[in-house]
């Protein structure tokens, strides 16, 4: 299994990037990128490896901790991973964690329900 240094250089190079132009395009210095991509160098923060996986299209599960797809199919118009789409507290984690162990059905109800009391 390729280490964290190594995904993210692989991600950079075959997005056709330098260092600094993905620093550029994180907000950051380039000498960050040079720490993340060094064997012993620090680690991004998740918000970085948001920012990675995003400009460099390659699957944040990846990129983050090597399993899964490391290239987004063209075809998919998914992102690799939806800023959006976390927990922004102890009850939506909570509520979340229920969502992901209820079968589909059950989701729907659920949403319809939190729908209508929502409004």
């Amino acid at each position: 299994m390729t280490s964290l240094p190594q995904r993210i250089r692989r991600a950079r190079t075959a997005a056709g990037l330098s260092q600094s132009t993905l620093a550029a395009r994180i907000g950051i210095k380039r000498s960050a990128v040079t720490q993340w991509e060094h064997p012993q160098g620090t680690h991004p923060s998740v918000e970085h490896l948001i920012r990675i996986a995003i400009e460099t299209g390659t699957g944040f599960e990846w990129l983050a901790t090597g399993r899964g797809p490391s290239e987004l199919d063209a075809l998919d118009a998914t992102p690799a991973l939806l800023v959006d789409d976390y927990a922004g507290d102890e009850f939506e984690a909570q509520a979340l964690g229920h969502l992901r162990r209820m079968p589909p059905a059950k989701k729907r109800m659920a949403v319809a329900i939190l729908e209508t009391i929502g409004r």
